[in-house]
C-alpha cells in the first residue's frame, strides 16, 4: 500500500453508510489516527477490522503530528478518522493534514458522508450557493459573527450542540427572524427528525421536541422568503 496520509471519512450515525474504499483503506494501512480511540474501535469492531489505533485529537494534535509524519515519511501508511463524518470539518486533522503536504507526504482524500451536505440535500432550501460556518463562537464573537450572517444572501450552515440549541433559535429569531429555518438532529440516526419553519414557529414548538443530540441548522437566503 502507498505510503500516504489517507483522509477517511466515516458514518455521521448509521454504519452502514461507510464506503467500500474506506473499508478497504481501513483494513489495509499500518495504522490510525483517530479523535477518539474508543469511537473508531466500536467502527473497526463492527467490520471485523483490527488495527493500532492512535488517539489524535485537539488538545494533543500539536504533539503527535511529528511522530505520525515520521512514520509516514519512513514508509507506512495512516488513516485518519474523527468520530463521525470527514476529518478536518468541523472535528481534528487540519494541522496534521497540513503538516503532511508540507512535508512533500501524499494525502489521499476517501470521501464519504459529512453532516452539512447531508442536512442540505435535505433541506429543501437553495443548494447553489452557500456558506459553511460550522459551530458559531461559543461567546467571544458569537454576537458580531451572528450579525455578519444576518445579512449574507446565502443559505447558510450550522452546527450546534444539545447544550446550545435552543439558544441558537433565540439568537436567530433576534437577527434573522425572517429567515426560514431546517433543523436537522440525529441525522442517520433512529430518532433522525427534521423541523422546518421560521425560528419564531420553530421556539414555540420547542417544549414539544426533543433536544437531545446533534444539530444542524440550516438558514435559507434572505431573498428565499418568496418562495417558503
Amino acid at each position: 500500500m502507498e505510503s500516504a496520509l489517507y483522509i477517511v471519512s466515516t458514518p455521521i450515525g448509521n454504519l452502514k453508510d461507510i464506503t467500500l474504499r474506506a473499508l478497504e483503506i481501513l483494513r489495509d494501512v499500518d495504522f490510525v489516527a483517530c479523535e477518539d480511540t474508543r469511537v473508531t474501535a466500536f467502527l473497526l469492531t463492527h467490520y471485523e477490522i483490527k488495527k493500532e489505533l492512535i488517539s489524535l485529537n485537539a488538545v494533543n494534535e500539536n504533539k503527535k503530528i511529528d511522530y505520525i509524519i515520521n512514520r509516514i515519511s519512513q514508509g507506512e501508511s495512516c488513516a485518519l478518522c474523527s468520530d463521525a463524518g470527514t476529518p478536518g470539518i468541523s472535528d481534528p486533522g487540519v494541522r496534521l493534514i497540513s503538516a503532511a503536504v508540507k512535508n512533500g507526504n501524499a494525502v489521499v482524500p476517501i470521501p464519504g458522508v459529512t453532516a452539512a451536505i447531508t442536512a442540505l440535500s435535505a433541506s429543501g432550501l437553495p443548494t447553489d450557493s452557500f456558506l459553511y460556518e460550522g459551530f458559531i463562537p461559543q461567546k467571544k464573537g458569537r454576537q458580531k459573527k451572528l450579525k455578519e450572517l444576518s445579512g449574507i444572501d446565502r443559505t447558510i450552515i450550522l452546527y450546534e450542540s444539545t447544550y446550545r440549541i435552543e439558544k441558537l433559535l433565540q439568537e436567530l429569531n433576534e437577527y434573522m427572524p425572517k429567515r426560514f429555518t431546517v433543523v436537522g438532529r440525529e441525522l442517520t440516526k433512529k430518532f433522525e427528525e427534521f423541523w422546518r419553519g421560521y425560528p419564531e414557529d420553530l421556539l414555540a414548538q420547542l417544549n414539544t421536541k426533543t433536544t437531545k443530540g446533534e444539530f444542524v441548522v440550516i438558514i435559507a437566503p434572505i431573498s428565499w422568503q418568496k418562495h417558503v
